[in-house]
Protein backbone atom coordinates (compact mmCIF):
# COMPACT_ATOMS: atom_id res chain seq x y z
CA UNK A 1 0.00 0.00 0.00
CA UNK A 2 1.22 3.69 -0.93
CA UNK A 3 1.58 6.52 1.66
CA UNK A 4 0.91 8.69 -0.58
CA UNK A 5 -2.73 9.83 -0.70
CA UNK A 6 -3.98 10.53 -4.50
CA UNK A 7 -6.02 14.07 -4.80
CA UNK A 8 -8.80 11.51 -5.99
CA UNK A 9 -9.00 10.02 -2.72
CA UNK A 10 -8.80 13.35 -0.78
CA UNK A 11 -11.59 14.75 -2.89
CA UNK A 12 -13.78 11.26 -1.68
CA UNK A 13 -12.73 11.76 1.58
CA UNK A 14 -14.28 15.44 1.42
CA UNK A 15 -17.11 14.65 0.27
CA UNK A 16 -18.10 12.19 2.38
CA UNK A 17 -17.16 14.34 5.59
CA UNK A 18 -19.01 17.46 3.91
CA UNK A 19 -22.21 15.40 2.86
CA UNK A 20 -22.25 14.15 6.35
CA UNK A 21 -21.58 17.17 8.38
CA UNK A 22 -24.52 19.14 5.68
CA UNK A 23 -26.67 16.17 6.41
CA UNK A 24 -27.11 17.17 10.13
CA UNK A 25 -26.63 20.94 9.63
CA UNK A 26 -28.04 23.57 7.33
CA UNK A 27 -25.05 25.67 5.28
CA UNK A 28 -25.49 28.14 3.06
CA UNK A 29 -24.54 27.60 -0.71
CA UNK A 30 -21.88 30.29 -0.27
CA UNK A 31 -20.55 28.89 3.04
CA UNK A 32 -21.05 25.09 1.43
CA UNK A 33 -18.04 26.04 -1.20
CA UNK A 34 -15.97 27.57 1.93
CA UNK A 35 -16.42 24.52 3.72
CA UNK A 36 -15.62 21.94 1.14
CA UNK A 37 -12.66 24.09 0.00
CA UNK A 38 -11.16 24.41 3.76
CA UNK A 39 -12.10 20.85 4.12
CA UNK A 40 -9.57 19.33 1.04
CA UNK A 41 -7.44 22.31 2.19
CA UNK A 42 -6.94 20.27 5.61
CA UNK A 43 -6.84 16.78 4.63
CA UNK A 44 -4.39 17.41 2.26
CA UNK A 45 -2.21 19.29 4.35
CA UNK A 46 -2.01 16.72 6.76
CA UNK A 47 -1.68 13.74 3.48
CA UNK A 48 1.42 16.09 3.46
CA UNK A 49 2.27 15.92 7.42
CA UNK A 50 5.96 14.03 7.63
CA UNK A 51 4.46 12.69 10.85
CA UNK A 52 1.61 10.38 8.86
CA UNK A 53 4.76 8.66 6.94
CA UNK A 54 6.03 5.59 7.89
CA UNK A 55 8.91 4.80 10.66
CA UNK A 56 11.34 3.00 8.43
CA UNK A 57 12.76 1.52 11.31
CA UNK A 58 12.50 -1.67 12.77
CA UNK A 59 10.58 -1.87 15.57
CA UNK A 60 11.16 -2.37 19.24
CA UNK A 61 9.11 -5.30 21.24
CA UNK A 62 9.00 -4.41 24.73
CA UNK A 63 11.04 -7.62 25.28
CA UNK A 64 12.83 -9.81 23.28
CA UNK A 65 10.62 -12.15 21.52
CA UNK A 66 12.19 -15.61 22.90
CA UNK A 67 11.52 -14.26 25.97
CA UNK A 68 7.77 -13.26 25.89
CA UNK A 69 6.31 -16.71 26.36
CA UNK A 70 6.60 -18.44 30.04
CA UNK A 71 4.22 -20.74 31.57
CA UNK A 72 1.90 -18.90 34.01
CA UNK A 73 1.79 -15.85 31.49
CA UNK A 74 2.65 -13.85 28.24
CA UNK A 75 4.08 -10.98 27.69
CA UNK A 76 2.92 -8.39 25.38
CA UNK A 77 5.65 -6.95 23.07
CA UNK A 78 3.93 -3.71 22.37
CA UNK A 79 3.71 -2.96 26.30
CA UNK A 80 5.61 -5.56 28.20
CA UNK A 81 2.54 -6.30 29.90
CA UNK A 82 2.25 -9.60 31.85
CA UNK A 83 -1.36 -11.55 30.88
CA UNK A 84 -2.76 -15.02 30.51
CA UNK A 85 -4.88 -14.24 27.72
CA UNK A 86 -3.37 -11.99 25.02
CA UNK A 87 -6.02 -11.62 22.21
CA UNK A 88 -8.59 -9.86 24.44
CA UNK A 89 -5.37 -6.98 25.46
CA UNK A 90 -4.79 -6.59 21.95
CA UNK A 91 -8.68 -5.71 20.87
CA UNK A 92 -9.48 -2.95 23.82
CA UNK A 93 -5.73 -1.16 23.87
CA UNK A 94 -4.53 -1.25 20.31
CA UNK A 95 -7.68 -2.18 18.40
CA UNK A 96 -5.69 -5.11 16.85
CA UNK A 97 -6.52 -8.83 16.46
CA UNK A 98 -4.12 -11.55 16.74
CA UNK A 99 -3.40 -11.99 13.46
CA UNK A 100 -2.28 -8.35 13.21
CA UNK A 101 -0.36 -9.00 16.15
CA UNK A 102 1.43 -11.98 14.69
CA UNK A 103 1.97 -9.97 11.16
CA UNK A 104 3.53 -6.82 13.25
CA UNK A 105 5.94 -8.73 15.27
CA UNK A 106 6.77 -11.55 12.36
CA UNK A 107 5.20 -14.69 14.99
CA UNK A 108 4.14 -17.97 13.48
CA UNK A 109 0.67 -18.29 12.85
CA UNK A 110 1.04 -21.10 15.87
CA UNK A 111 2.46 -18.38 18.32
CA UNK A 112 0.68 -18.78 21.71
CA UNK A 113 -1.75 -16.34 23.12
CA UNK A 114 -2.49 -17.68 25.93
CA UNK A 115 -0.07 -18.76 28.68
CA UNK A 116 0.47 -22.24 28.64
CA UNK A 117 -0.31 -23.29 32.48
CA UNK A 118 -4.07 -20.96 31.57
CA UNK A 119 -4.11 -23.60 28.52
CA UNK A 120 -3.84 -26.49 30.56
CA UNK A 121 -6.25 -25.59 33.23
CA UNK A 122 -8.76 -24.76 30.94
CA UNK A 123 -8.68 -27.53 29.03
CA UNK A 124 -8.89 -29.60 31.93
CA UNK A 125 -12.02 -28.03 33.06
CA UNK A 126 -13.71 -28.82 29.75
CA UNK A 127 -12.63 -32.65 30.10
CA UNK A 128 -14.01 -32.63 33.65
CA UNK A 129 -17.33 -31.21 32.57
CA UNK A 130 -17.20 -33.42 29.40
CA UNK A 131 -17.31 -30.67 27.05
CA UNK A 132 -17.13 -31.85 23.13
CA UNK A 133 -18.09 -35.35 23.91
CA UNK A 134 -19.92 -36.69 21.54
CA UNK A 135 -23.16 -37.97 22.15
CA UNK A 136 -22.17 -41.65 21.60
CA UNK A 137 -20.27 -41.64 24.81
CA UNK A 138 -23.00 -40.59 26.52
CA UNK A 139 -25.43 -43.11 27.73
CA UNK A 140 -29.22 -42.37 28.67
CA UNK A 141 -30.86 -44.76 31.66
CA UNK A 142 -34.62 -44.00 31.97
CA UNK A 143 -35.90 -43.72 35.56
CA UNK A 144 -38.76 -42.96 37.01
CA UNK A 145 -39.77 -40.53 38.89
CA UNK A 146 -42.32 -40.47 42.12
CA UNK A 147 -45.53 -39.98 40.08
CA UNK A 148 -44.49 -42.72 37.80
CA UNK A 149 -43.11 -40.73 34.72
CA UNK A 150 -40.44 -41.40 32.85
CA UNK A 151 -37.21 -39.37 33.06
CA UNK A 152 -33.89 -39.24 31.18
CA UNK A 153 -30.71 -39.30 32.80
CA UNK A 154 -27.42 -38.93 30.60
CA UNK A 155 -24.70 -40.58 32.49
CA UNK A 156 -20.90 -39.94 31.08
CA UNK A 157 -18.78 -42.91 30.66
Amino acid sequence: MSDQVTSAELLGFTTDIVSSYVANHQVSPENLRKFVQSTYQVLSETARSPFLLRSSSPLNPAVPIEESIHEDYIVCLEDGKRLQMLKRHLKTVYKMSVEQYRERWGLPHDYPVVAPSYAKRRSQIAKNTGLGMSGRRKKFIKVSDPEGSKIGVAINH
